[in-house]
């Protein structure tokens, strides 16, 4: 068995650490959140967490690991008699990314169900975390459904299983601990709210701290015992920490005083629902217990402010998570209670304070509209020079764009497609495993053959070949690929603000409908990806706010970098549909025949039936329709700017749609 790193080496990290004793201290707080970036401890500490925790007392042979002392009278395997126990240390469960519902719930033997009348039930993952630690690697990249059961279970501490009519119910308490690096994904934000506490963490900028994490880690890989061992009186002090902390938590008082700051809190930082001043509540009262405090202090609000209010005040996904620390002491000093202590702005904690922001844009200068030259109102695309970026407009709401016919891509909210959730569709023969039984075709397969298996009484003979796996249509989730004009003759600045204005509400589509996003710029003589294929659609908005203009159109090269993209992320996710929007006022300028090199790029992806829509950036009296001819040769559907908006945007699905019947004929 590997031995862990020890908790107490771990180097920095002082929230992270925070934030995870204060979960074993009291599970009640709701489990932490760990967001950051590769390489800083994320795993180690949650990983190291398990050897700190004291041990639990089980039923014997039970294997939901109920308490002897008051055994779940639900249990599968129950029902069990109050008496002594067996100790075994707690568990630390990891959930795979890419496991199963019936890996994380359990499963029930179908077979059996209907034959015998029997609840098999073989348990998942969620009972073999009770009592201990449910750990997630990568939370932003398990499947929605995934992180709804999983958190449902937290919230009401109970698993259900329900197929087909038959149910099981078990006992499912843990500390749920999720880590993520928010560059490859952010998770919904009702679903950030479900955790009780987050944590930013970086790696160390101080060079001493930095060689004090390779020395402690190099230790430890020379090692491992010896190292451990080394910290061993460390880890037996935290850990008779936690269990003082535990026995004294119920003669905690949270007086009238820390409660009116609480909810003075979440009220100043204007967070939704009620959950935020319960989680807070929780936390303040788990530290004044580590603490060794029978009282709440304003120093345990302000720090619980910090660990549960950051993730739970974002008003649109992609501001990052932040607190205002002078904010928040201006609020706590107000509502303060005459005998509580005033941490003032070095209080203990920190890290929850406002991240830098994204990049600012223009400072002074002209902001405002520039004439454009040209009789279509553009400027000559050949003597535009290279400008700074500028601001996007406000975004608004878009109505989807989807790719046509039924896929069986990953699980999301844009396109038809074969899943494991949806409206039932039909039925077939399972393959693997049966995961969702269809009822009624699994009877009509069994009956013909009753008598001769000898059927009597009233109970249906069902051997595993008449079983049906249900086939159910739902929505996937496809990839966007944007390629973005940023040539001279799109760089009006007010012209250019409105452009990054619909993509960014494009972006906000994409991440409500769970797709990944990639980024293709293209201007002056080459074309770059700006951000390959991802999940993480807020750094598509990051990197389309810093975006430059100027210099010729070499549109055929953005369509050729675009194929190469889609190529490349076809052999890497085959079953995920891609649908390209073009951004461009359809000119194309430098080299030899641009016009012909363009048409020639986008027929490659008519003949291969990638969709496509053209968001037409074209504007002044004078229009030449270009955009509507690249369309045209791409086999998709050009958009005005104006029409990208609202209900205006109502017929894009059905032309869409059309063009892919117009490029199949």
């Amino acid at each position: 068995m590997t031995t862990p790193f020890p908790f107490t080496a771990v180097v920095g990290q002082d929230d992270l650490r925070l934030a995870l004793l204060l979960n074993a201290v009291s599970p009640a707080v709701g489990g932490v959140l760990v967001r950051g970036e590769k390489g800083t401890a994320k795993s180690t500490a949650v990983r190291a967490l398990s050897a700190l925790l004291p041990e639990v007392a089980v039923v014997p042979g039970c294997r939901f690991s109920c308490d002897p002392a008051a055994p779940d009278p639900s249990c599968p395997d129950g029902p069990h008699e109050v008496g002594p126990g067996a100790q075994r240390p707690a568990r630390m469960v990891e959930l795979p990314v890419g496991a199963s519902e019936d890996r994380l719930v359990g499963a029930l033997d179908i077979e059996r169900a209907l034959a015998e009348g029997v609840k098999a039930f073989e348990p998942g993952l969620l009972a073999d975390a009770h009592r201990g630690i449910l750990y997630v690697d990568e939370v932003n990249l398990l499947h929605d459904h995934l992180v709804d059961l999983l958190l449902d279970a937290a919230a009401m501490g109970a698993s259900y299983v329900e197929r087909e009519g038959v149910s099981v119910r078990h006992a499912a308490r843990f500390l749920l601990v999720g880590t993520m690096n928010p560059e490859e994904g952010e998770l919904r934000p009702q679903l950030l709210d479900r955790f009780g506490l987050t944590v930013e963490v970086a790696a160390s900028r101080e060079p001493d701290q930095r060689v004090e994490v390779v020395r402690r880690r190099l230790a430890y890989d020379d090692d491992p015992a010896g190292f451990t061992a080394r910290w061993a009186d460390e880890e037996t002090a935290v850990r008779q920490r936690i269990v003082a902390a535990r026995e004294l938590l119920p003669s905690v008082r949270l007086g009238d005083g820390a409660l009116r700051q609480i909810a003075a809190t979440c009220a100043a930082f204007e967070v939704d629902g009620m959950r935020a001043d319960i989680v807070m509540a929780r936390t303040a009262t788990a530290l004044a217990a580590w603490s060794g405090r029978t009282d709440v202090l304003a120093e345990d609000v302000r720090q619980a402010a910090l660990l549960a209010l950051p993730h739970r005040r974002r008003r649109n996904p992609f501001d990052a998570p932040g607190l205002d620390e002078d904010k928040l002491d201006e609020t706590l000093e107000q509502f303060g209670e005459p005998e509580d202590d005033d941490p003032g702005p070095d209080g203990p904690g920190g890290g929850g304070g406002q991240p830098p922001s994204g990049p600012e844009g223009p400072q002074g200068g002209d902001t405002g509209a520039r004439p454009e030259a040209g009789e279509g109102g553009e400027p000559q695309a050949s003597g535009a020079a290279e400008q700074s970026a500028v601001r996007a407009a406000e975004p608004f709401r878009t109505k989807v764009l989807s790719v046509p016919g039924i896929g069986e891509g990953a699980a999301g909210r844009r396109s038809r497609a074969r899943t494991e959730h949806g409206r039932t569709t039909g039925a077939r023969r399972p393959q693997g495993a049966l995961t969702k039984l269809h009822l009624a075709a699994t009877v009509q397969a069994a009956a013909p053959h009753q008598r001769a298996r000898g059927r009597s009484g009233r109970g249906l003979v069902v051997r595993r070949d008449d079983l049906r796996q249900a086939t159910r249509e739902g929505r996937e989730g496809n990839l966007v690929l944007f390629v973005v004009d940023a040539s001279g003759s799109m760089a009006a600045r007010q012209r250019m603000s409105a452009v990054k204005g619909a993509v960014l509400s494009l972006l906000l589509d994409a991440y409500q409908r769970r797709d990944k996003v990639g980024l293709v710029t293209f201007r002056g003589t080459a074309a770059e990806v700006a951000l390959p294929p991802t999940s993480s659609v807020d750094a598509a908005a990051v990197r389309l706010e810093s975006l430059p203009t100027g210099g010729r159109t070499p549109l055929a090269a953005g369509l050729l970098r675009a194929h190469d993209v889609l190529r490349v992320e076809r052999l890497r996710d085959p079953a995920r549909r891609a649908l390209m929007v073009v951004v461009t006022d359809g000119r194309a300028t430098g080299g030899p025949e641009p016009v012909a090199l363009a048409g020639r790029a986008a027929r490659l992806f008519a003949a291969e039936g990638v969709a496509s829509v053209v968001v037409d950036c074209e504007s002044g009296p004078v229009r030449l329709g270009l955009a509507g001819q690249l369309a045209g040769e791409l086999g998709g559907t050009a958009v005005t700017l104006d029409e990208l908006r609202a209900d205006s945007i109502a017929g894009l699905v059905r032309d869409v749609q059309g063009g892919a019947k117009r490029r199949a004929a």
